[in-house]
Formats: C-alpha cells, structure tokens, sequence
C-alpha cells in the first residue's frame, strides 16, 4: 500500500470518527462506545462497532439506523455503513432474536428475572 494511499484512508478514518464523535455524544453519555472495525476505501464501505451499553439496549436500531442514514450523507467517500453491536449480526435494521433482554447501568440478571415491567402509579 503507497503512503499517499495510507494517508488517504487515515484521514478517512479520522473523519468517520470526528463524525460519530460529534453527531452521537449521546453513545458516550449513556455509557456505550462506537468504534471502526472496518474501513474499505475502495467500496466505500465501514463497519461500526457499538459496545458497552448499546449492547442489548432497546434504541440501539434507532442508533444504527440514524448512523447509517447520516454518515452516507455527510462523509461523501462513505457508501455503505455496517454497524453491529457485538448481539449476535448485524443489528442495522433486523429486530433482535433470541432471549437476549436490555442491560442498564447496575441491573444485574437476578433483577430480572421476574420483571414484569414497570408498575402503573395508580
């Protein structure tokens, strides 16, 4: 690989991460991270891995669907984003299988168990 092609791909990289950075700080507040597993210049395309919190939470989809509908717009060497949150696939826009439940800061599996969800105050 030629410098002038590595230096391409590192600014690439750069921006990508600028951009989840800037546009999801949300990610980071909420205990989650968002990294690149993968960046191909050629086709355009990058994976991106959401951990920690968004693992198994509830607005990940909403997350992943918001990344991908505005890195193509924003970052113009960007044609296709992958995004995954360590779950078990591709969590961009197929619902979640299997009994995996969504972790809260301090919930621990025994505070489940019998969770019914939340109570009605009345």
């Amino acid at each position: 690989m030629s410098t002038e092609t590595q230096d391409g791909e590192d600014d690439l990289k750069e921006r990508v991460v600028n951009f989840l950075r800037r546009n999801f700080p949300q990610i980071q507040m909420h205990g989650g991270s968002a990294a690149i597993r993968d960046l191909d210049r050629e086709t355009g395309e990058v994976t991106v891995l959401l951990g920690g919190a968004c693992s198994g939470c509830g607005i990940s989809p909403m997350t992943i669907q918001a990344i991908k509908t505005r890195m193509v717009k924003e970052i113009p060497e960007i044609n296709e984003v992958h995004a995954d949150t360590g779950m078990g696939g591709d969590m961009g826009g197929a619902s979640r299988g299997g009994d995996v439940s969504p972790s809260f800061p301090g919930d621990t599996s025994e505070d489940r168990e019998d969770d019914q969800g939340p109570q009605a105050p009345f």
